[in-house]
């Protein structure tokens, strides 16, 4: 019988908080890849976002 594996490798999709709250046109968003295991809450990091031309925090979203 073969087993039921989850992996643990999501993809996940990230989005700039400050872009989205300041109204101006488009999205900053990138694709990365989180462990489940490791980090089963929301991933935030440090991004650049191209359009406001510096780092911003970048949230995981569904």
């Amino acid at each position: 019988m073969a087993k039921k594996t989850k992996e643990n490798r999501l993809q996940v999709i990230l989005e700039c908080t400050e872009h989205k709250n300041s109204g101006l046109a488009g999205t900053s968003r990138y694709v990365s890849q989180k462990n489940r295991k490791n980090t089963p809450d929301r991933l935030e990091l440090k991004k650049f976002n191209p359009i406001l031309k510096r780092y911003t925090i970048h949230k995981e979203i569904k």
